[in-house]
């Protein structure tokens, strides 16, 4: 982010940029930075934006190799096309082009042997916008806070984000309830936490499997109704279930070999401020009773696609046989 920040304000652009991970927000927010930096202020006429797939190359390339009007750049955004996860001709098209034209793309998902790929790599920038870490995420909540009036402990911060997940959309969202909801006082509580934050599901997905884990099974059920209740699909909770347990099963290994949390969190894919959680969880089991549990869990999928058993019963159960020690 601070190499865009850069070119911005020096307002030297690179051939290309690619934009690509999980965080939308940011991804939307250097979009539009880049942007109001590469054209003038309400310059419509040098910007070209094409979304999805099935995009025309040839009219891509056609606008791209046309000068830019009464402007230094000619700007062209494309979005969610594919094309970094397949085969086409943009890689070599990239390298003909004017320089005064300037592509951003943004894609959610890329392969980096990709042609496309290691062409902007080569001739632009590659801007990878993940997960952040524990810190700056704090900060940026309570920024955000902090704009309404309002201040937050350290630890209910945590407790806050534990809460509503990473996702930065999510907790703009939240945090504007919570401003709302404290109306005339400074200091938000975790109770005003409990009161108006949407809770995710995967927050629900690592309790029931706590208390499946501890021979609650009682309470494991409890929760999975009342994600039922919130309309939850049964096939998308027994998604998250299995993925729980391949994650689970995975820090589990790790942290047995001696990797540290925040190492174990980059490879296995989640925060490394939930590092600590994930590897508290995972240690309550043996390898054995994970392993047992992805295979059950993969077995009543099975059964649940192929007719030979109701979802919903399919996920109690399940629930109950993760239950036995």
């Amino acid at each position: 982010m601070k190499t865009i920040r850069e070119d911005i304000k020096n307002g030297a652009y690179r051939r290309a940029y690619l934009l690509c991970g999980t965080q939308q927000y940011l991804k939307r927010q250097y979009r539009n930075k880049l942007r109001e930096g590469v054209l003038d202020s309400g310059d419509g006429m040098n910007c070209s934006v094409f979304e999805g797939r099935g995009i025309d190359e040839a009219e891509v390339v056609r606008l791209a190799e046309t000068l830019p009007f009464f402007a230094g750049h000619r700007l062209i955004i494309i979005e969610n096309s594919g094309w970094f996860k397949g085969q086409n001709s943009m890689a070599d098209e990239l390298r003909g082009l004017p320089d005064t034209t300037v592509f951003v793309f943004v894609e959610d998902e890329v392969d980096k042997r990709s042609r496309l790929y290691k062409a902007v790599k080569e001739l632009g920038y590659v801007c990878e916008l993940g997960a952040m870490e524990e810190r700056d995420l704090k900060l940026w909540a309570a920024s955000l806070l902090k704009a309404g009036g309002r201040k937050i402990t350290d630890a209910d911060m945590a407790y806050f984000l534990e809460r509503v997940g990473t996702d930065m959309d999510n907790i703009r969202t939240e945090t504007e309830k919570l401003i709302g909801y404290t109306c005339g006082r400074e200091v938000v509580e975790r109770s005003d936490i409990d009161a108006v934050c949407t809770e995710q599901i995967s927050g629900k997905i690592f309790q029931m499997i706590d208390c499946a884990a501890s021979g609650d099974i009682r309470r494991a059920l409890a929760l999975y109704h009342d994600l039922l209740v919130l309309r939850e699909k049964p096939m998308s909770i027994l998604f998250l279930m299995l993925r729980q347990f391949n994650i689970l099963l995975q820090v589990r290994q790790l942290g047995a070999d001696g990797m540290p949390g925040p190492a174990i969190a980059k490879k296995v894919g989640f925060p490394p401020f939930a590092a600590g959680k994930y590897l508290s969880q995972a240690r309550a089991f043996t390898a054995e009773r994970l392993r047992r549990a992805v295979e059950y869990g993969v077995e009543t999928e099975e059964k649940v696609k192929t007719g030979q058993l109701n979802e919903q019963i399919g996920i109690e159960l399940l629930l109950a046989q993760f239950g036995v020690k």
